[in-house]
């Protein structure tokens, strides 16, 4: 909206021109999701703290978490509102992938926000039943999928990294895998979301990533250069990434060690999702693995568990899972884990960045 109308005043002053650009709205979304956060922050928390919405924990968690009950959450809802603010304010709104992504991003954020109000309401660490949430986030992804095949310019098929013009086109069977990437990101950083700061840093990371995907696979220039699918349209997620990137540095700096307040559900599922929504528009959703390794490593290390217990009646590969728990009960400190995490993540992410030139 504010895109709109400062960019109607350059044929009087040339200044506003630089509105047309997708890289200033990006900067630009980037610092007003950043103050926004920042100037939120602490009345969302004083908010928070009086109505005594406190995050309750887990009976089988690692015994030092016991010392963060009642810390304020539900703090997702301060990174959905910057995020979706900056974005209708400095992005296209007449491109149909905005509205797609922040369709689905609110719509797991209204699940997530579901979840958190029953564990609160009961004071208890569960929330929805397991097969309603499933249900509704597959529902939501579905709707999604469904939406984004409707695009007339947007092709079911998928690229293969590091190979030139290697396509593979789903078809139909394009709408389950669409489906199946946002559930399944989702929910990975849904359970990665178990340190102070741990989940957030490697979102904005993979966040940053995928603004650098949106603008080249949205210049017709730049993708004929790298070899890259092209998407009409798409450079313009690379506002919405800026605006989730910074809005979690935002939040970043109230959730870090020792935190001042957890995300929630209602921050991590819709992160997840969106972070797959864009992944799937750009073309580079297998890419996805590369960049969010830290949180496809916590989901698969949460299913080996499960399995394993299962198969051996009893019998475990990890102290706890996700694995994050595991190295706590190992013994390293809290803030050794994340940040190695985090390094982990900024690893990843240069690895799948290379993907672009190395075809």
């Amino acid at each position: 909206m504010l895109y709109y109308a400062l960019y109607s005043l350059h044929t009087t002053h040339t200044i506003f021109n630089v509105f047309r650009y997708t890289t200033f709205r990006s900067l630009v979304a980037a610092l007003m999701a950043l103050s926004i956060s920042f100037l939120l922050g602490p009345s969302l928390i004083r908010r928070l703290t009086e109505n005594q919405i406190g995050q309750p924990i887990r009976t089988d968690g690692p015994e030092r978490h016991k010392v963060k009950a009642g810390t304020p959450t539900m703090g997702g809802t301060l990174i959905l509102f910057s995020l979706v603010l900056a974005t209708l304010l400095l992005a296209d709104l007449g491109n149909p992938y905005i509205w797609l992504v922040l369709l689905v991003t609110l719509g797991f954020g209204a699940i997530g926000f579901v979840d958190d109000y029953r564990k609160f309401r009961y004071g208890t660490s569960a929330g929805l039943a397991p097969r309603h949430k499933f249900l509704a986030q597959c529902a939501v992804a579905t709707l999604g999928a469904v939406l984004l095949l409707l695009v007339p310019e947007f092709q079911p098929t998928i690229a293969v990294p590091f190979f030139k013009n290697v396509k593979a086109d789903l078809g139909l069977f394009y709408l389950p895998f669409a489906a199946f990437v946002i559930v399944g990101a989702s929910n990975a950083v849904n359970l990665t979301d178990g340190l102070d700061g741990l989940a957030i840093g490697p979102v904005m990371i993979a966040a940053g990533t995928y603004a650098v995907f949106a603008f080249v696979t949205g210049n017709v220039k730049l993708a004929e250069y790298l070899q890259i699918p092209f998407v009409g349209g798409a450079g313009e997620l690379a506002v919405f990434c800026s605006a989730l990137a910074a809005a979690g540095l935002g939040f970043l700096w109230f959730n870090a060690y020792p935190a001042q307040m957890f995300m929630g559900d209602v921050g991590s599922l819709p992160l997840g999702a969106a972070l797959a929504m864009v992944a799937l528009i750009t073309k580079h959703e297998l890419v996805l693995v590369v960049v969010g390794a830290i949180f496809v490593v916590e989901a698969l290390s949460v299913i080996a568990q499960v399995a394993y217990f299962r198969w051996t009646g009893g019998k475990r590969i990890f102290r706890m899972a996700p694995i994050h728990h595991h190295y706590e009960l190992l013994g390293w400190p809290e803030p050794l884990i994340i940040v190695r995490f985090w390094i982990v993540s900024v690893i990843c992410a240069l690895v799948a960045l290379s993907t672009l030139k190395l075809r």
